[in-house]
């Protein structure tokens, strides 16, 4: 079996061999920590550790890869192996090197390799990396780095920045490029392992995957591309370049696309430059500018996409926001559009300023409006607190669309990529179609408004005003009333069986007296298991993908056992049980089901015929012992025993079931507690009843008062006051 690691000529040797905790093989093998002590217990060929540190054992890393490919363990691809091992070994680097230098040197490096064509350490230079070697390397990369960039555009800034003690960053980079197949995904790999090497700053603007799917949606870069058209995109803020690496690598057809980008940091820019010709994008063909501005004399931008900067909440100014935004708009011209992501207080809320309301009302009047998202939290993951809204821009959009908005909000939706297909449909087909009335598609996530009305509001929310129209036409909706006036009829019916139980039963009635004499002799649950008035069974262990919705046999576990689930929710198919979980037996009539975890919950199955999940377990009451219980009274009591509750830092119950202290009650107490309690029930499932079916019209009424689609009309049964 191939090994997938490089040639041991190209491996780190001498002081950088790379020594690896049992931490760190969990981690890039891609499993829990005492795998690794369970890999190293059970297999007599698990390399040895080779060091110590402070009692923990320390092997060497090529070793334990190799091991684990030709052993066939883990959860990791041997290329990913081998890109994890690289990673560690030059995280291990990090005393000798600041983190900048680490990215900036080995994305230079990458850059140079795919400049020049050739790789960046020839074997003899591999072979032995001492102090002359490594001096030998770094001049031959240096005079290489002079020669392919004289200009100082992509590397030459960087390796001049460093001196000889980098070469070994070198053969890091052959690794690199040799575990990702090229220089581009090498380079796409180290970065987005950077906040791994400590470079939090460049990870604080990444955005979540979905969102990026989003955008990508949104651009419809590779249809633009598809017409056999040349393409210009641009990003104005363009950070470490991750909007636009995300949109070439939806295409394959880059030769036709020019990029521009801008950014204040001129690290961050240098970055992006070798981002961007490592992602192929022709050295003619693209510009990034240190500051605030594009460099527009390649061509006006076709497609532009960017995320405003970031600023926390006490300094950010919604004034300039909207300037930003008003300032990506002037560089749109005609059928060119922009997606913007910014902060939603000032693309979407409210505004309290004049001037930003002016700013944001003559934007919508511009008529360039395409659509306004209000964003979920959460999409940018380091800026949990930070509430995003999108913009989407056309200049010159089609007849249908001019004068009307798409407004949507999902930001109480979880952006799953159910909804970030349908979100991106609404907006494509709006603006391709624009407005098309009844025949038109119905936005799932938004309303069509006009921006004369939100030009009336000046400054109110870009909120939808109501839900979506396909909401509010589907049956769902349209069926609300016969639904609530079935609830309704199933109401009468439950109170009319209450009042007719009630009739022939008379009213509720304990005959609850004060004990007088002696309590009852104590007896715990043991000791009726010992006497064999109670029989305790297990539970069985279920996997879940063979629980089901409709099986034969309910399922009881400590879910349903608590009242988190209902009962009936999780089933199992009989042919199923039989084949798979041959000893496994099913509950008897009157069976008690009780769990300790995460606490005391008792339940009894009347019907029977249940399969209980571990670690749920049955109490079976034997009715012909003396002095028996009722499973009835044997579960009230066991869920009223004393001592039964943990404290929350405790990790286990104070006392076992078997320790709980219950009354030995005489059997005619049993026989009325057993009547008291059956009354009960049917009293309970006769309210419940109501309840169940007033809750239904209740919830149904306010939803469809809520969303618009229903009014009340005149009722004796309704009392304002």
């Amino acid at each position: 079996m191939a090994s997938g690691l490089p040639d041991p000529a190209l491996r780190p040797a001498g002081p950088l061999r790379l020594l690896v905790s049992m931490s760190d093989i969990a981690t890039f093998a891609r499993v829990k920590r005492p795998v690794v002590s369970t890999w190293r217990r059970r297999h007599p060929e698990f390399p040895a550790a080779v060091s110590e540190n402070s009692g923990r054992p320390l092997f060497d890393g090529v070793q334990v890869a190799d091991w684990l490919i030709a052993s066939d363990l883990g959860n990791a691809a041997p290329q990913e192996l081998q890109s994890e091992l690289t990673l560690f070994g030059i995280i291990a680097l990090r005393e000798r090197f600041t983190p900048w230098q680490l990215v900036e040197t080995l994305g230079s490096l990458l850059c140079l390799r795919r400049l020049d064509g050739r790789p960046l350490a020839d074997d003899a230079n591999a072979s032995s990396p001492d102090a002359e070697a490594d001096e030998a390397l770094w001049s031959a990369l240096l005079r290489r780095a002079e020669r392919i960039d004289a200009e100082d555009d992509f590397v030459l800034r960087e390796l001049r920045s460093i001196d000889a003690t980098a070469a070994p960053l070198a053969r890091f980079a052959e690794d690199l490029v040799e575990s990702a197949y090229d220089e581009r995904g090498a380079y796409e790999w180290l970065l987005s392992a950077r906040s791994r090497l400590g470079l939090d700053s460049l990870t604080a603007d990444a955005v979540a995957p979905e969102l990026r799917n989003l955008l990508t949606q949104l651009a419809d870069l590779r249809v633009r591309l598809d017409r056999g058209e040349s393409l210009t995109l641009a990003d104005p803020h363009a950070r470490v370049g991750d909007l636009l690496a995300a949109l070439l690598d939806n295409t394959e057809d880059r030769g036709r696309v020019t990029v521009l980008a801008a950014d204040p940091d001129y690290r961050l820019t240098r970055i992006t430059r070798r981002r961007l010709l490592l992602a192929g994008v022709g050295e003619l063909d693209l510009d990034v500018q240190t500051g605030t501005d594009l460099e527009e004399r390649f061509a006006d931008p076709d497609l532009i996409v960017t995320q405003l900067p970031y600023h926390p909440g006490e300094d950010r100014s919604v004034v300039v926001a909207l300037t930003q935004l008003e300032r990506v708009a002037y560089l749109l011209r005609p059928g060119c559009t922009a997606l913007v992501l910014g902060p939603a207080d000032a693309l979407v809320d409210e505004l309290k300023s004049t001037e930003a309301a002016q700013l944001r009302s003559a934007l919508l009047r511009e008529n360039i409006v395409e659509s306004v998202i209000a964003l979920p939290g959460g999409v940018l993951p380091f800026r949990p607190g930070y509430r995003p809204a999108l913009w989407t821009l056309t200049r010159g959009p089609v007849r249908q669309a001019e004068g009307l908005v798409l407004l949507a909000d999902i930001s109480s939706e979880q952006l799953t990529s159910g909804v970030r297909m349908r979100l991106a449909e609404d907006v494509l087909l709006w603006r391709t179609e624009g407005f098309r009335g009844l025949n038109g598609h119905d936005p799932r996530y938004g309303r069509v408004v006009p921006v004369a009305d939100l030009d009336k509001a000046f400054g109110g929310s870009l909120a939808p005003p109501a839900p979506p129209a396909s909401a509010i036409w589907s049956d769902k909706v349209t069926e609300r009333p016969a639904l609530i006036a079935e609830a309704e009829a199933l109401l009468e019916r439950a109170t009319a069986d209450t009042r007719r139980y009630e009739d022939e039963r008379g009213p509720y009635r304990g005959a609850v007296m004060r004990r007088v004499g002696r309590p009852p002799i104590g007896t715990t649950l043991g000791k009726l298991i010992t006497a064999r008035k109670v029989t305790r069974l297990p539970g069985h262990r279920i996997d879940n993908k063979h629980l089901t919705h409709d099986g034969h046999h309910t399922v009881l576990g400590p879910e349903e056992i608590i009242g988190e689930r209902t009962v009936g929710e999780r089933r199992i198919d009989r042919l199923l049980l039989a084949t798979a979980y041959e000893r496994a037996a099913l509950t008897e009539p009157g069976d008690i089901v009780y769990t300790l975890a995460p606490r005391l919950g008792v339940y009894v199955d009347h019907d029977g015929f249940s399969l209980v999940a571990f670690p749920a377990r049955v109490l079976r009451v034997n009715a012909s012992a003396t002095r028996a219980l009722t499973p009835r009274v044997l579960a009230a009591l066991l869920g009223a025993a004393r001592g039964t509750a943990r404290s929350p830092s405790a990790v286990r119950p104070v006392r076992r079931i078997e320790e709980y202290q219950l009354p030995d009650l005489d059997p005619d107490e049993v026989l009325r507690f057993e009547a008291l309690l059956a009354e009960t029930e049917r009293r309970k499932r006769l309210l419940q009843a109501q309840a169940d079916a007033l809750a239904e019209a209740h919830r149904l009424t306010i939803a469809g008062l809520a969303d618009g689609t229903l009014i009340l009309g005149e009722t004796r049964t309704i009392n304002p006051t």
